[in-house]
């Protein structure tokens, strides 16, 4: 059995915000990456409905580059996902729908960096399009392909 922690936390051990971002499953019928959204974690949160309660979370959603992964990396591309008027896609989700946390790396080459500016919980505010780490831990490996 595996089990990882997912975080969501405005500030995290005083040094800032600590958001992580992970799979959410859409397509439960696919097993490879075509099953699989990433998303930003803003917030956990449950509610209770006719007795039921339903944990939930918000998220800001991630849209694909392409329809495969990168031909260089080998990796799958993703940016930030938004809506019509420049608004982000963010929307709420039953946390059974998270499948694990992913790790996103921000494409470089694209962007121009001063180090001294930016903090490591900048960096999805900072950069436009990300790499889908599948080099990040052997279950990554094994769906993001």
């Amino acid at each position: 059995m595996h089990r990882e922690y997912i975080h969501s936390c405005p500030m995290w051990r005083s040094a800032g915000p600590h958001y992580d971002c992970v799979f959410i499953v859409t397509n439960p019928q696919s097993e490879d990456m075509s099953s699989l959204d990433v998303a930003h974690m803003l917030c956990f949160f449950s509610f209770k409905y006719q007795g039921t309660l339903y944990p939930c979370t918000v998220i800001h959603w991630f849209d694909h580059v392409r329809d495969g992964p990168d031909t260089a990396t080998g990796m799958w591309v993703v940016h930030p996902g938004y809506c019509m008027c420049n608004l982000q896609n963010i929307t709420i989700v039953h946390i059974n729908t998270i499948y694990q946390a992913v790790h996103l790396i921000p494409v470089y080459a694209m962007h121009n960096i001063n180090s001294a500016d930016i903090k490591p919980h900048h960096s999805y505010d900072m950069f436009h399009l990300f790499y889908v780490n599948k080099y990040a831990d052997h279950h990554t490996f094994k769906i993001a392909f």
